[in-house]
């Protein structure tokens, strides 16, 4: 008897084995933040939203955006788990996704509570090993991140947070990031380390969807501005959370743009 294939026997006529979403449950636009509680924060912003379910570290809500329909489901920390929701979520219909969340930065120019959307992202990571080679690069769909860019810098024109795009680092130790491992990546030319964006972009492309990523950064471990490293910092957390919101609105909008503009794009 041969080995099971479970990507065939978890097909899309089923509901997922870690996800635990069925066909229907899902709009064709998902946000992926990492954290559960921050898909409780995404759901704010969606018109006539429904609480989906909680499965294991993935959280869904699905609601409507200027009438398209978009979910938000959480991937959990790491590389495995979210390159596991965006392939149930891909199972089931999703054709497009956008990685929202945080971000260490490296470039020093980055500050606290600015957004960073990702251009490619460096697989330290062991999970994209399983679907492609090292030499593969782990991108984000283009089209999808050009008018992510184009709603970040129409959001925030004339205000004090800037927008910053660039090649990130996906790691798979949070502790893992000494300050040598820090200055070699940065050395790369490498503006962020983030969990999970190499892995969703590799899953996406196999499957042949589109993903990105955009970041509020939490901290720059370049320039030592780093809020989590004293409690006391409030209005650099009131950044950061201003950030995350503001970086939600801009993923909605983009998802709206892209399914009014995408029957003209290549």
């Amino acid at each position: 008897m041969g080995s099971v294939d479970k990507q065939s026997v978890i097909s899309s006529e089923i509901r997922q084995y870690c996800t635990g979403l069925k066909p229907g449950d899902i709009g064709k636009y998902v946000l992926l933040p990492g954290d559960p509680a921050r898909s409780d924060r995404a759901s704010k912003y969606l018109d006539n939203v429904e609480f989906i379910g909680m499965h294991r570290e993935h959280r869904t809500f699905t609601g409507y955006y200027k009438g398209v329909k978009v979910s938000v489901t959480s991937t959990g920390l790491g590389c495995p788990s979210a390159s596991i929701a965006t392939q149930e979520l891909i199972n089931i219909g999703a054709e497009a996704v956008i990685r929202i969340g945080s971000s260490a930065a490296l470039d020093p120019k980055i500050k606290v509570g600015d957004l960073l959307i990702s251009t490619g992202a460096m697989k330290n990571e062991g999970t994209s090993k399983f679907f492609v080679p090292d030499a593969f690069p782990a991108v984000p769909d283009f089209e999808l991140t050009y008018l992510l860019i184009q709603q970040a810098k129409a959001a925030l024109a004339g205000s004090s947070t800037n927008v910053h795009a660039g090649i990130g680092s996906t790691d798979d130790s949070f502790y893992g990031e000494t300050p040598e491992f820090i200055d070699r990546v940065y050395s790369y030319g490498c503006v962020n380390l983030d969990m999970e964006a190499s892995a969703i972009f590799t899953t996406a492309h196999m499957l042949k969807k589109k993903a990105a990523a955009i970041y509020s950064i939490s901290s720059n471990l370049k320039s030592g501005e780093i809020y989590y490293a004293d409690g006391t910092k409030e209005e650099d957390n009131q950044k950061l959370a201003d950030g995350w919101d503001t970086e939600i609105q801009i993923a909605l909008e983009t998802f709206y743009q892209y399914e009014n503009l995408k029957e003209h794009l290549i």
